[in-house]
């Protein structure tokens, strides 16, 4: 395996890069978060020309054809600039379940709007367990002469309140099988039927609570009635894209603190000299380095087809403990002022620990990795 970036994903972490520190400083940001909408239409749509919203969909859906590996390689910058714009939800959840779903029509239709720009999506799994475990889903589907009517409640869909098209799990009612019938529906967020709570999250992005009260939706709203390895995938790519954000987070406080360190001066000389900030600024380094070769190990295993529960789990812990050390840290090498809103320092810290939230926290994954540990393992 290859544990390095190509000359192409260079070129496009370059281009990325140039455009986020030209567009998209801090302060910039706390002016788009601090908007009615929270994140910005215009940087969405440069984003976009950027090649960005198509970058990980097949080429005969719209999209550029790319990897996990390409996902990583803009992740990290997404993070360490702190982007709020809805990247992670559309892109990555809802139009990776769609593009796991290319002989659907309806998929399709969805996921070429998305890769356009079109449209924004969000994926509605989540009921407020804390984890996207399938077998704790109780949205359900009643079958109907004219199509479906879903019943239930989603927790802490990521912009499920501004999306265009929901891609929504729920079960069908009545259907036999060990699976219970885990279907997935494609819904509009136009029309009634669907009762949003909107909030912000501790991160400063905009998500929702929906609750669906016997929403009718027609026969083509289905996209598939055993959708549980769709979803199992979709939410393993997630979290490689997220644990990417998350490195990008963990380099910059990185990147901050060391340069705080040796700039903040007491008693004449930089801290960074006094021998406690000096060790721990060489923990955060150690930790930023296990975190990050465990991302780009994962994404190899993951673009060579070989990455398998244990390996998601163990990539989620890692980065979800390795950040909380690193954020730590920091905000005690800059004191008080770490945690105000004027310096980036909270925030990235606050994104590596809704990071770390989502789909199960470190310890979760933890017992994952247990649970893996005693299942039998494929032939190689």
């Amino acid at each position: 395996m290859d544990f390095n970036f190509t000359a192409e994903q260079h070129l496009l972490r370059d281009s990325v890069s140039q455009y986020l520190q030209r567009n998209y400083a801090f302060e910039d940001r706390r002016k788009i978060v601090t908007s009615s909408l929270g994140w910005s239409r215009d940087v969405w749509q440069e984003l976009g020309e950027l090649g960005l919203h198509a970058l990980a969909f097949p080429e005969r859906r719209g999209g550029l054809g790319g990897s996990v590996v390409d996902m990583v390689a803009v992740g990290e910058l997404f993070g360490a600039h702190l982007l709020v714009e809805p990247y992670a939800a559309s892109v990555v959840l809802a139009g990776g379940v769609l593009a796991a779903l290319p002989e659907h029509p309806e998929a399709g239709r969805r996921l070429e709007r998305i890769a356009s720009g079109e449209a924004i999506g969000a994926l509605a799994h989540e009921e407020g367990q804390g984890t996207a475990d399938p077998a704790l889903i109780g949205t359900r589907a009643r079958r109907t002469p004219q199509g479906y009517l879903l019943t239930g409640e989603k927790k802490l869909v990521l912009h499920g309140d501004g999306a265009d098209t929901l891609v929504v799990s729920a079960r069908l009612a009545g259907e036999p099988g060990d699976r219970d019938g885990l279907a997935l529906f494609v819904v509009d967020t136009a029309g009634t039927g669907i009762t949003a709570t909107p909030f912000v999250t501790l991160d400063g992005r905009r998500a929702a609570h929906l609750r669906f009260d016997a929403l009718e939706v027609g026969p083509d709203a289905l996209l598939a009635e055993d959708a549980h390895d769709v979803i199992r995938d979709a939410v393993d790519g997630a979290i490689v894209a997220l644990a990417a954000e998350s490195v990008g987070a963990m380099g910059e406080l990185l990147r901050t603190t060391a340069a705080y360190a040796f700039t903040r001066e007491q008693f004449g000389v930089p801290i960074g000299t006094f021998q406690a900030v000096a060790h721990r600024l060489a923990d955060m380094k150690i930790a930023y380095v296990k975190a990050r070769a465990t991302l780009l190990h994962t994404a190899a295993l993951a673009e060579a087809g070989r990455a398998g529960t244990r390996d998601i789990a163990v990539l989620k812990a890692q980065t979800g403990r390795l950040g909380r050390l690193i954020g730590e840290a920091a905000i005690q090498t800059h004191g008080g002022v770490g945690m105000t809103d004027e310096l980036p320092v909270g925030h990235l810290y606050k994104r590596i620990l809704t990071i770390d939230a989502m789909f199960g926290p470190a310890d979760h994954h933890l017992r994952r990795i247990g649970i893996a540990a005693t299942e039998p393992q494929p032939a190689t």
